[in-house]
């Protein structure tokens, strides 16, 4: 083979600068994460691709994945405090126990904490499409 045809393979052959990967992949993380942070307020996120259903994750679904954690710990006696009882006792109060609430949850080093984990894991299947919605909506 001449010098030529190999460098119009090498050419022909290349891959995209990693650059692209990078921005699309601080696109996702940064969208999961103000996603999540929205489901920490409360407010349910939603999207809707081009003539595709509207998709997202409710408020509802949020805290029942909330509940449904909380409960695997307890069954699996992960907390050997009364955690719950003093958190019920403190919301009927009309107060926070923040420690409570961070003995049910467990450590987590996300910066939503525990929270953030759990919100996070029910987005992220959707990241993708929501990235594609916004890229939609801004042509």
């Amino acid at each position: 083979m001449n010098a030529a045809l190999i460098a119009q393979l090498n050419f022909e052959n290349r891959q995209p600068p990693p650059v692209s990967e990078n921005a699309r992949e601080m696109a996702r993380t940064e969208w999961l994460y103000n996603a999540a942070e929205e489901l920490l307020r409360g407010v349910s996120v939603s999207f809707q691709r081009r003539m595709r259903k509207p998709q997202g994750v409710t408020a509802e679904q949020f805290a029942l994945a909330v509940d449904e954690f909380v409960n695997k710990r307890l069954a699996d006696c992960e907390i050997d405090t009364s955690a719950l009882g003093w958190l019920l006792i403190a919301a009927e109060r009309g107060q926070a126990d923040k420690i409570s609430a961070a003995e049910l949850l467990g450590q987590s080093d996300h910066p939503l904490g525990k929270l953030g984990e759990i919100a996070e894991t029910l987005l992220r299947p959707l990241a993708d499409d929501a990235l594609k919605a916004q890229a939609e909506e801004s042509q």
